[in-house]
């Protein structure tokens, strides 16, 4: 008999009322202090919140680093995941994934100190949802910006590789090399891989075409970081100049990559790398935000 899944210190599991739909969720707060700002981690096809909180080596945990950084980590289990998983065994489509999270979010925002506002860093289709939400009416609190890996617009696979209701997708295109994780990654991923609803494995097909009709109404800063052996989406330069023609409004839009890393960046040796990277994109969102008045006032 399995013990209770390990954790880092400080995060424990919630649950949160999204207008009818129990969402399960890990938070993880500063301790002796109110969060700078709050980063909600969305996961990606297949996983669950616990992605964020990476147990086989010390640097792997997003929850660790940044509460250490002063900042509030919570991260839901999508819809169709943990506990909604029985009231959605089908899952949600990204519009209604989007509505879900909104729903949570204001829930969560009544309750808790958020700081600054929320910083979404997502993962592969959480990165979807992300630009889903971003490209849609306002979230509860501020979004100061957008952190996604593992999520492109153009596939780099045939349509017959796509998760199906064979499985999720080719095992080397989720992860990669084994080399580029710690030892004890694949032990202690069994608490945090699951299967992926029929509903995302559907939508998934159409991503490319909802991105074009989506990418133009995203106007929050933006980060996409592609894994040096990313093997599901193109990172070739012609593909990254189409992304970044679609995401125009997004004000900056920053593009990188991430050296000897696979598609989970968040549980590779690469891990604390990405995270610190994608905190220092958060740390840039906030500075940005307390100049506004400054650069407002001297634009005028």
């Amino acid at each position: 008999m399995s013990g209770p899944v390990p954790r880092s210190r400080g995060v424990r599991g919630i649950t949160l009322d999204a207008a009818g739909i129990a969402l399960s969720a890990l938070l993880g707060t500063p301790p002796g202090a109110s969060p700078r700002a709050t980063v909600l981690a969305l996961h990606g096809g297949g996983m669950s919140a616990a992605y964020f909180d990476g147990q086989a080596h010390p640097d792997q945990s997003l929850f660790a680093l940044g509460m250490r950084l002063g900042y509030q980590v919570l991260a839901l289990d999508r819809p169709g995941y943990g506990a909604s998983a029985g009231a959605l065994p089908r899952g949600q489509t990204l519009a209604a994934q989007a509505r879900t999270v909104r729903a949570a979010l204001a829930r969560f925002a009544a309750e808790h100190e958020v700081g600054a506002g929320v910083f979404v860093l997502a993962h592969s289709y959480g990165g979807k949802l992300a630009l889903t939400c971003a490209a849609g009416p306002a979230l509860p609190a501020a979004l100061l910006g957008l952190d996604i890996s593992g999520c492109g617009h153009r596939f780099a696979v045939p349509a017959a590789q796509l998760p199906s209701a064979a499985g999720h997708g080719h095992w080397r295109h989720n992860w990669g090399a084994l080399r580029l994780y710690p030892p004890d990654t694949f032990r202690g991923c069994a608490d945090m891989v699951t299967t992926m609803p029929v509903r995302e494995r559907v939508e998934a097909r159409r991503w490319p075409a909802s991105f074009a009709r989506l990418a133009a109404r995203v106007r929050v800063p933006t980060r996409l970081t592609f894994a040096e052996h990313e093997a599901w989406w193109r990172h070739d330069e012609a593909a990254l100049a189409e992304l970044r023609a679609h995401l125009c409004a997004a004000e900056p839009l920053v593009v990188d990559r991430q050296a000897d890393a696979g598609h989970n960046i968040s549980l590779g040796w690469s891990a604390r790398i990405y995270h610190l990277r994608a905190l220092a994109f958060l740390e840039e969102c906030l500075a940005r935000r307390a100049a506004a008045p400054a650069r407002r006032a001297t634009a005028a």
